[in-house]
């Protein structure tokens, strides 16, 4: 591609993301839901026909036509064509599998993390759009639980499970999840009692760049983030101001758009119990965190930065999205309808997945209702 036709791709992918901003950031008017003022901004999530009736925590779009999402029931779903249609690519044999998360590198490669005691925890790959399926890890240790994994690019990823003799246990790929091994542990800090992640949107493990990684954290007295710089061999601790002291509380969901800015989301999972201070934010690579000025009102379990659009966010839960637009510092509700997990793109597209089967884009229209 030309000097000029990157100038203009990146130009476009920029549009994209300021026009999602602006659309979902206009303010209700008075005695307007958030969901009917996206409609009348021309932006929201359509809702795509899947087929099924899957929760799906784990998802990962690699570009605007392409999509993979996993969920419940061993399924895996793939588009190639935006989300007009689905197809099912479930692995044979995987319908007693919880299939929490997916990292996608092409239409072609993927690789999906089933979570659970023992052998219940396993990894499996494609590489050739979901014809067939290989298994690359199936953990055989019963005290270790995996809950998510993440990459640095197509070769290296890391997955993580529950601690296993005090300590979280990181397994490691240099093969685009082909093989997999344990680290050692040495550089680990030891886990809080009743500590533990959370497989509820494939984002309790995130990386940023070629090396920085980040592990979110509930359960224990407090939620905690732990930051490492070196793909997964040290690691140091951080405390966080999201509310844990439950099992049912703590750190759900983190995102960071560079080494240094970070986003994290969760609360209390229980629809009877409230979820003050769930959202917090850190500019130092998560060495330090400030809980949001104005948070999200409710559980969130997915956050992801809106691409090409500075301070730009989206969270998701059960209960709604909410936008910030200035960092993760205040947030506002823009839809209500139930989702566990959200991801973009860097071509500028946005998806999200959930409960009963649905997967939806964030779409912006040319005009509102009523315009030709």
């Amino acid at each position: 591609m030309t000097s000029m036709g990157k100038t203009r791709r990146m130009m476009s992918v920029g549009m994209i993301g300021a026009a999602l901003t602006l659309t979902l950031a206009a303010p209700a008017r008075a005695g307007e839901t958030p969901a009917a003022a996206t409609d009348r901004n021309a932006a929201g999530w359509e809702l795509t026909p899947t087929g099924t009736d899957a929760r799906f925590r784990g998802l990962a779009p690699v570009d605007r036509r392409t999509a993979w999402a996993a969920g419940s029931k061993g399924t895996v779903l793939r588009t190639t064509d935006g989300g007009r249609s689905w197809r099912d690519v479930s692995p044979p044999g995987a319908g007693e599998l919880e299939f929490r998360d997916v990292e996608a590198f092409d239409a072609r490669r993927a690789v999906v993390l089933a979570i659970g005691e023992g052998e219940a925890s396993r990894v499996l790959r494609t590489e050739d759009g979901g014809a067939t399926w290989t298994e690359s890890f199936r953990n055989t240790d019963p005290r270790a639980f995996y809950d998510c994994m993440t990459f640095f690019d197509r070769r290296h990823g890391l997955a993580m499970s529950d601690p296993v003799d005090g300590k979280y246990r990181i397994l490691s790929t240099r093969d685009g999840g082909r093989s997999w091994e344990v680290l050692p542990n040495a550089g680990m800090p030891d886990a809080l009692p009743g500590e533990a992640g959370f497989a509820a949107s494939g984002q309790c493990l995130v990386s940023a760049g070629s090396r920085d990684v980040w592990l979110a954290t509930g359960g224990g007295a407090t939620a905690r983030v732990l930051h490492s710089a070196d793909r997964g061999l040290t690691w140091t601790a951080t405390v966080s101001p999201v509310p844990a002291g439950d099992p049912a509380r703590g750190v759900f969901g983190l995102a960071f758009r560079d080494r240094t800015h970070g986003i994290a989301v969760g609360g209390d999972y229980r629809k009877d119990q409230p979820s003050p201070r769930a959202g917090a934010v850190t500019g130092d690579g998560g060495r330090t965190w400030r809980v949001s000025a104005t948070p999200p009102p409710a559980y969130r379990s997915g956050v992801v930065w809106l691409p090409h659009s500075g301070n730009a966010a989206l969270a998701v839960g059960p209960t709604g999205t909410d936008l910030t637009t200035d960092g993760g510092r205040t947030w506002r509700t823009v839809d209500t309808g139930s989702y566990d997990t959200v991801d973009c793109t860097a071509d500028g597209s946005c998806w999200a997945a959930g409960e009963k089967g649905r997967i939806a884009r964030l779409s912006v229209r040319k005009g509102g209702p009523g315009t030709p």
